[in-house]
């Protein structure tokens, strides 16, 4: 089996072979162009690897564990950082090792080379999809190249391509990836030209920055524009930029430095020069009978032809732009550290200072005319504050996923995951207020009678355990928003005390094992590393220590907004009553503020929500669900259904926390918890950290999770292979919508 293939030998139909990158640059080498040097690693060897591995049968396990279109994203990027993991861990079988071995040392032994992917599905003249798979740049060695041939395998499956699995026609049996060793030139002005102008067809547009091409596809570096007539290429326009900043090669791979000061004044490319790209450009647009996007480099006195591709429109559909949403969360690391300035030195102090003038407003004082103009003023408030979170916060999150990839390819772990457990250097807020109900809990494990009602508050121990309770409520106002009235707040307390009742029960664990095991884990990986490279290292630690930090901190600081929201929410239900409420448990703010303006109005009636019993024969025969491994683990316990802020207070320590989403509210039930099972999904979302926090086994992802599994059934939570056995029904059953 031919498994490498050079351009020379490249025919028109081994396109289903070499895929469509390494097809085009055997077609413009064969035009005359200059190419640098490549071979081809056809999609017979991913097969063969794939077959002999058996990892294709693993892919469709991840592929099917719920409906596609019922993924998050989260899940989107969980599923392929497993399926890479994958590939990861299960090396090249020996003939075929020795087979691709043979076919790069002929000629890139002592180069430096890319590996990049030539999928079968990319670059065809129907339609482009630029950056979906991976490319690594400035490899050297026989054992790194095969390496990093396996990792642009894994890409296939990347989350950035399962956004486009309908398109890119993504199936086990039918996907292959082909992979183009190149020799890497280490260009010292490279770009981009477009023959026809996404804005304009009648226009070209030639993008250019010093140094590497790295960062102008990844937008760190911005690039001069220039703007020629589409079909004489004459010069319309320049727009310079201000230029500080090219990405270099380095012993990592790539890096962002600063550009020499005699280089800052100099546009990348002379006013001929333009000329000279986009007649390059041209060539492959008659090459390939369409507009082109090619990518090129200068190195000394040649320019060098890198890629050329279609260019194609994809028609701004509710579903592209929500990709596009997407595959912007994906930012470099200069891009990251410039988010993580904004996020710590404005946006979270900011959130505070608005917080904590909200919780100072008497809301009782006001009229119902001044109550709605505050429930509509917090109401503006609340949302101009949560597009700032996911404008500023949600991307942040990718520091964890960009140190996860680089945690996996040095530490090769059989968890995928693991890289989480090196992020947890600084305690969380959600268990910093956890550690102080521990503390609290030991003072009723010290004396159990200090919490009775009616046992005399003038004692020291019950005086000061009362004191300590009130003044954690006052703390934490999203406890504190649970209650509008005196009489709800002693029932919030009296809930809290029950809490803290079984927390005095339990075994007082502070994590501190788990702690010390993930900075030993932590300086493994650091240990693997010299030099600038280790550096590099420390600095993609550091940036994910901050942002596992703050995944989990900026939904605190959030909710603390939304719990003075809901206090001037509830202030204005217990003005409206449960008459004009119709018994209606759930209203809405719309709803709440028509009621208020108008003192005639009346809620209808909902009508009751059809139910049905749990299955018959369930606690006989047992019931599998699947959801996404989130905290490794597997526990037994009867399930407790959270659905709501009243249902935390009977949660009893040993209990399965069923529920469909664990928000900051909830946190300080997690210690009591034995597992956690939600229906919202992702492993770096709020609850799956939190249950990695407390080493507790959790499964997310579970579509329906609150209405399948009945209350007081027994539950496994298998958190390595993200199932939930239901074992039982207990004798009362549950009606479930």
């Amino acid at each position: 089996m031919n498994i490498a293939i050079s351009f020379e030998d490249v025919r028109e139909e081994d396109r289903s072979r070499v895929g469509g990158k390494f097809h085009c640059l055997a077609g413009l080498a064969r035009e005359g162009m200059v190419v640098p040097e490549a071979v081809c690693i056809t999609v017979d060897a991913y097969r063969q690897y794939l077959a002999s591995t058996r990892i294709g049968e693993r892919i469709h396990f991840e592929l099917h564990r719920k409906g596609f279109e019922e993924m998050r994203w989260e899940e989107l990027w969980d599923a392929s950082l497993r399926i890479r993991n994958l590939f990861l861990n299960n090396p090249l079988p020996k003939d075929l090792r020795e087979a691709i071995a043979e076919s790069i040392e002929t000629g890139f032994s002592d180069k430096t080379v890319s590996v990049r992917s030539s999928s079968l599905a990319e670059d065809s003249q129907a339609r482009s999809f630029a950056g979906l798979h991976e490319s690594y740049v400035n490899i050297r060695g026989g054992s790194s190249i095969l390496e990093h041939i396996r990792l642009v395998w894994a890409s296939l499956w990347s989350d950035r391509a399962l956004l486009y699995r309908q398109e890119l026609g993504l199936d086990v049996e039918r996907s292959a990836m082909a992979v183009v060793v190149q020799e890497m030139v280490a260009g010292e002005r490279s770009g981009v030209a477009f023959t026809r102008s996404p804005t304009d067809p009648t226009q070209a547009v030639i993008e250019a920055v010093h140094g590497l091409n790295q960062g102008l596809v990844d937008g760190t570096v911005e690039p001069d524009r220039w703007i020629l007539a589409g079909e004489s290429g004459v010069l319309i326009s320049d727009h310079p930029v201000r230029r500080d900043k090219m990405m270099v090669p380095a012993s990592n791979g790539v890096h962002l430095a600063d550009l020499p000061p005699e280089k800052r004044d100099s546009p990348p490319l002379e006013h001929d020069e333009t000329g000279v790209v986009y007649s390059l450009a041209r060539r492959a647009e008659s090459r390939f009978g369409s507009p082109q996007d090619v990518e090129w480099t200068i190195h000394g006195d040649t320019l060098y032809a890198l890629q050329s591709r279609p260019i194609t429109t994809t028609g701004g559909s509710g579903a592209e732009d929500e990709r596009s949403w997407y595959l912007s969360q994906h930012r470099s690391l200069e891009n990251l550290k410039a988010l993580r300035r904004k996020i710590v030195e404005e946006d979270l102090p900011a959130m505070e200072r608005e917080a904590e003038t909200l919780a100072a407003q008497d809301l009782a004082g006001l009229s119902d005319a001044d109550l709605v103009e505050e429930i509509e003023g917090r109401n503006g408030i609340f949302q101009k504050w949560k597009d700032v979170y996911w404008r500023d916060c949600i991307p942040f999150a990718h520091g964890m996923r960009l140190f996860g990839m680089a945690y996996n390819d040095a530490m090769h772990p059989t968890d995928p995951f693991e890289f989480v457990d090196p992020l947890r250097a600084d305690p969380l807020m959600s268990t910093e207020r956890n550690r102080l109900l521990r503390e609290i809990a030991s003072m009723l494990r010290d004396d159990p009678t200090c919490a009775a009602a009616g046992n005399g508050k003038d004692r020291p121990a019950a005086k000061a355990f009362q004191e300590r309770v009130d003044a954690y409520l006052d703390r934490f106002g999203e406890l504190a928003s649970m209650a509008s009235t005196k009489v709800e707040r002693e029932e919030v307390r009296r809930g809290l005390i029950r809490l803290l009742e079984e927390m005095a029960s339990m075994k007082d664990d502070s994590g501190e094992r788990r702690l010390a095991d993930g900075l030993e884990l932590a300086d493994r990986f650091l240990d693997r590393f010299e030099g600038d490279e280790r550096a590099y290292a420390v600095e993609l630690l550091d940036l994910g220590r901050a942002s596992y930090k703050l995944r989990d901190d900026d939904n605190i600081y959030l909710g603390g907004i939304k719990g003075q929201l809901d206090r001037s929410i509830e202030e204005g239900i217990r003005r409206i009553g449960p008459t004009r409420l119709s018994g209606r448990e759930e209203v809405e703010v719309e709803e709440v503020l028509v009621l208020l303006s108008d003192p005639g109005f009346r809620l209808s009636r909902k009508p009751p929500i059809e139910t049905k019993r749990a299955e018959e024969g369930l606690e006989l025969k047992g019931r599998q669900l699947t959801g996404q491994p989130a905290g490794p683990g597997i526990v037994s316990g009867k399930a407790r259904v959270v659905e709501g802020t009243k249902d935390l207070f009977d949660f009893k320590s040993g209990e399965v926390l069923v529920c469909d989403a664990v928000d900051p509210t909830m946190t300080f039930i997690v210690p009591l918890a034995a597992g956690i099972v939600e229906r919202r999904g992702g492993m770096l979302i709020h609850g799956a950290i939190i249950a990695r926090e407390y080493g507790l086994p959790c499964v997310t992802g579970v579509p329906d999770a609150t209405a399948l599994i009945p209350e007081g059934s027994m539950v496994t939570v298998d958190g390595f292979n993200g199932i939930v056995v239901i074992h039982g029904i207990p004798a009362t059953g549950k009606e479930t919508v």
